[in-house]
């Protein structure tokens, strides 16, 4: 497994990642006592050890349910838009792209523009690459050894005294010097795989970082879409209701032209209508805000927002089977859940890499060269130079610090433990919460959806009775403020619904293992795909 051949040095490294050195160091091998074999061969016994505690995942939750009472199957319907009885599938997985499930084409565009264009993404990403080429450097340096060949031209003059001849004069001299070096330094006790394990799980924690940033990015994308078609409808709905009002107007006017009401009934219809008239600007301030949003979230100027297609409840199908992840599994989906594991077990490697530090350091280093006074004569017989040497450091008195550096890495370990379990019960009352919300908000829109027709048909029937003089104005103003609230309402009990469901399937984690890889990477696939695989493969290899 690990010898010494002519060929070359092989250095005590695991199978597979030797290293040969070039001819130059052929004298240098020969003359490598058989003690060095011996201890090569205990470095590669040892090196199979490590100090400080194995990570092992934190078991998921012990429950079978989110909430503490019973939830629905499935929910109650209403007519209109978002008014669809949804079921929910226990134990069913969510696709990668669950925003499809809304069926909206214009939706599906969007998202996709933002897994191209946001800048967040793309920072996630590089942090992503950045993470790995650390590990990829610190693999190297841990695991193989470092070769270095040096040159060196000087001019000098020594003085006789250096060897006890004050008197004695020397001419001066040009020396050059090219050498091959090699140094390592074996990991008895494990501190530099630690080290290794505790970047890899900083790599994984980066991205668990851009698996949130993803998640994030396409649910905002989703709910900004519903609050727009929320915004048009609720223009529309007011549109209609001024439009009413104003036929409305004209009633009262020409009744009040026949003496049929007083002047203050025209007044009060008129501050109506303007109060109604009112409310639109506001509505239309909110529509451009989200407008603005949905472009920047595609990584456009908000001048660009004309651009990008437009939304409304209508054009959104509501999902009617909704995946819901059995309790068990939600630890392993959320991407905060993975990302704060991953911050765990880089706090328990450090753990080793505090007590290794505490344990002797083992350095090997060798060098082989030729040394003359012209550049002729460096490969002429009589010019070699090497050197073999080996240090070992022990720590014995440091005032301390070594072992309150072990403490601190132990008390750092219990902090992300205590901040795993945060996030775990967080992710949890997520779920809970929308569960809840889910069926809360179907029950809320169906009443809604009553009390609108109720509203209708009193408002249709007060301003038959009003023309006919059998009720006064203010029963016809009662009338059209219940409609106004109830129109207005039943809109945002609507939109309430698809708001729920895309919330649903971003606290369950969105998905996002089942992803084909050019989803998932959107338009940077080929940006670090490689060397990502390659670091991966180091921190794997120096962790077994």
């Amino acid at each position: 497994m690990i010898s010494i051949i002519e060929a070359g040095w092989k250095l005590p490294v695991k199978r597979g990642s030797i290293v040969e050195m070039p001819s130059l160091l052929e004298g240098l091998v020969h003359t490598v006592h058989a003690r060095v074999v011996m201890a090569a061969v205990l470095s590669a016994a040892i090196t199979s050890c490590a100090v400080g505690p194995d990570f092992k995942s934190p078991e998921a939750p012990k429950t079978n349910a989110y909430t503490a009472g019973p939830v629905s199957a499935e929910t109650s319907s209403a007519p209109g838009a978002g008014g669809a009885a949804q079921r929910l599938a226990a134990g069913q997985d969510i696709p990668g792209e669950w925003w499809t499930l809304f069926h909206s084409e214009a939706l599906d565009q969007v998202v996709r523009l933002a897994l191209a264009g946001n800048p967040t993404l793309t920072a996630a990403r590089a942090t992503v690459r950045q993470a790995q080429e650390s590990l990829s450097a610190l693999s190297g340096s841990a695991v193989y050894p470092k070769v270095d060949a040096t040159g060196s031209v000087s001019r000098q003059k020594i003085s006789g005294a250096a060897f006890g001849q004050p008197d004695a004069s020397f001419s001066p001299f040009t020396l050059y010097n090219a050498s091959v070096s090699v140094t390592y330094a074996l990991d008895f006790f494990g501190g530099a795989r630690r080290e290794l394990e505790a970047l890899q799980a900083q790599v994984d924690f980066e991205r668990f970082q851009l698996e949130a940033a993803y998640l994030t990015i396409t649910s905002n994308i989703v709910t900004t879409a519903v609050q727009e078609a929320l915004l048009r409808g609720q223009i529309e709905a007011t549109r209609e209701i001024i439009s009413a009002e104003e036929q409305q107007l004209k009633v009262v006017g020409q009744q009040f032209a026949l003496g049929g009401v007083a002047r203050t009934d025209v007044l009060a219809q008129q501050t109506q209508l303007a109060q109604t008239q009112a409310i639109l600007p506001a509505y239309e301030k909110e529509l451009a805000s989200a407008r603005h949003r949905l472009s920047v979230l595609t990584g456009r100027l908000p001048s660009e927002a004309g651009s990008l297609p437009e939304f409304s409840l209508a054009e959104l199908q509501l999902p009617g089977d909704v995946p819901l992840s059995l309790p068990s599994s939600l630890v392993r989906q959320r991407p905060d859940i993975r990302a704060s594991e991953a911050l765990l077990h880089a706090a328990s490697a450090q753990i080793g890499v505090a007590t290794a530090n505490m344990y002797p350091q083992i350095n090997l280093s060798g060098s082989y060269g030729s040394e003359a006074i012209s550049s002729s004569g460096l490969f002429k017989t009589g010019s070699t130079v090497w050197g073999l040497s080996g240090g070992l450091v022990q720590p014995l008195f440091h005032g301390g610090e070594l072992s309150a550096k072990r403490r601190a890495a132990i008390a750092a370990f219990d902090q992300a433990a205590a901040q795993y379990r945060a996030t775990v019960l967080q992710g949890f009352q997520n779920v809970a919460d929308v569960l809840r919300a889910l069926e809360a908000d179907a029950n809320t829109l169906k009443a809604q959806a009553e009390a609108d027709s109720t509203a209708r048909d009193s408002l249709e029937l007060t301003q038959k009775q009003f023309r006919l003089g059998a009720v006064s104005y203010l029963s016809l103003l009662n009338a059209q403020r219940q409609y106004q609230q109830t129109r207005l309402g039943l809109v945002q009990a609507q939109a309430a619904r698809f708001a729920d469901t895309a919330a649903l399937f971003q606290a369950l984690g969105g998905g996002w293992w089942n992803r084909n890889e050019s989803t998932r990477e959107g338009a940077s696939r080929k940006d670090g795909s490689d060397a990502s695989s390659a670091a991966e493969a180091a921190g794997r290899g120096a962790e077994k």
